[in-house]
């Protein structure tokens, strides 16, 4: 039972990053019908660019906010120099370019940070909680904090706020939304700004567990794509069944398995989920009026 519990909490923690990936995925896609696989590169520039921050000398809020509003420029530059001028590309090409942003990103922190492994302290310290047994790192309890925090302040900011429910009009129409006066294309903007944001709390939170390097990303990027997938693409609270399931199938499989075959859940997953349920667990079945 001990081991159980140990599985599920470690399941927790990572599927809480996998989770903040996938709705990076939903936003972007829900406002531009784009599929970002330069996702993962956003986490990477948050722990990073915290990690180089703190070593510098400056204290972990002001390096962690420092390394959101960074990496939610970047993802803003992203959408107004590759995204925004292939508007009307066919959907491969689009999936393509962010893939090269991906490649792009990647070698330019290694060129701009370094090709090491980092990590820095846990914001609570590094001595371990008991639990019924199972021992729980105090940084794990920021991670899911964290994105529940997330969760709920978009919650908001979709249901609450003018400028939330003019992305979700121009995820739900953007020549409707254009029509009556919202800028579509600075929604655009946000949308990747938000996305990008939203990707390096994820790496603010997760580096002290998990540590961080220039080539994380690619890895980050699927187990994120298959989280939205699995929960429904373009569902937020998809992403997040998705996100948690998918981090305690992982720990599951390399607790009573083997870890060699715990990335391996991933591709089984996407695999699965186009074959049998392309909507997601979550994601509503699409019907076309003939």
């Amino acid at each position: 039972m001990a081991d159980l519990l140990q599985f599920l909490m470690s399941g927790l923690t990572v599927g809480a990053v996998y989770a903040l990936l996938a709705l990076g995925f939903t936003i972007i896609f829900n406002a531009s019908g784009v599929v970002n696989f330069a996702q993962g590169e956003f986490v990477m520039l948050g722990g990073m660019g915290s990690a180089f921050a703190i070593a510098a000398g400056l204290p972990v809020p002001l390096a962690a906010l420092l390394a959101v509003l960074g990496t939610a420029a970047v993802g803003v530059a992203l959408n107004r120099l590759a995204i925004a001028p292939a508007r009307g590309a066919p959907v491969v090409s689009l999936i393509i370019i962010t893939i090269g942003a991906a490649i792009f990103l990647q070698g330019a922190a290694g060129l701009i940070f370094d090709k090491q492994i980092h990590r820095y302290p846990g914001f609570s310290g590094e001595a371990p909680l008991r639990l019924a047994g199972a021992t729980l790192l105090p940084q794990s309890l920021w991670v899911m904090a964290g994105a529940a925090l997330t969760f709920a302040a978009l919650w908001l900011f979709f249901t609450r706020t003018l400028t939330g429910k003019a992305v979700l009009a121009t995820a739900n129409n953007p020549l409707a939304a254009s029509l009556v006066g919202i800028n579509t294309k600075a929604i655009m903007a946000l949308s990747f700004g938000l996305s990008a944001a939203i990707g390096a709390v994820a790496g603010v939170l997760v580096t002290p567990i998990t540590m961080t390097a220039y080539n994380t990303g690619v890895a980050l990027a699927l187990s994120g794509f298959a989280a939205a997938m699995l929960g429904g693409l373009g569902n937020p609270l998809g992403a997040l069944a998705g996100g948690l399931l998918l981090g305690v199938l992982e720990a599951l499989t390399a607790g009573y398995v083997s870890s060699q075959y715990k990335d391996a859940v991933s591709f089984i997953l996407i695999i699965l989920v186009l074959a049998l349920m392309p909507q997601g667990l979550l994601g509503r079945k699409s019907t076309d009026r003939v």
